[in-house]
């Protein structure tokens, strides 16, 4: 399927995008968990090494003694592996797995894939999602904060052309 077809599905609206949040939220909760306890496990071992020192409670780290500098590198850590996370599946095929499952698509405006830039650009207007709210005021166009900040559109797919995209 050429970018050119893939230009002419309609925008979509609040509520696909809502159920697409959804799903991409519980995928992101895991990814946030998984790389949380390797970067434990990173912490953990480095202690063990003498190279850094962390403050320990049983078996786990007690944030609560431990040092700044941890804690921003910890949830530093965890939020890029979320952002790697979109920026990946936005400019490699255009949906992440929620918009999948919803036949929703991320692209330019031409319908071409957004680059790895956009999507870099789009993630802070997204705002954890609350972007998508301003497609309830814009009714006609259907568009987001972060649409219009980075010029694309989400777009609602066929089944067969969402079929088309395995």
């Amino acid at each position: 399927m050429t970018d050119t077809t893939l230009a002419n599905f309609p925008r979509a609206g609040f509520r696909r995008r809502f159920g697409s949040w959804i799903y991409d939220l519980l995928i992101i909760i895991a990814i946030f968990m998984l790389s949380g306890y390797v970067c434990v496990a990173l912490f953990v071992a480095l202690d063990a090494m003498g190279l850094i020192s962390i403050a320990r409670s049983g078996f786990g780290i007690d944030w609560n003694a431990t040092h700044l500098a941890y804690k921003v590198a910890f949830n530093f850590w965890c939020v890029a592996w979320v952002c790697l996370f979109f920026i990946y599946f936005w400019s490699k095929k255009g949906q992440t797995l929620g918009m999948r499952a919803w036949r929703l698509r991320l692209q330019n405006r031409d319908g071409s894939l957004l680059s790895k830039t956009t999507a870099i650009k789009r993630l802070l207007p997204t705002l954890l999602g609350l972007g998508n709210l301003w497609v309830i005021v814009d009714r006609k166009n259907k568009l987001s904060l972060q649409d219009r900040v980075t010029n694309t559109e989400v777009v609602v797919l066929s089944l067969e052309a969402n079929r088309g995209r395995l």
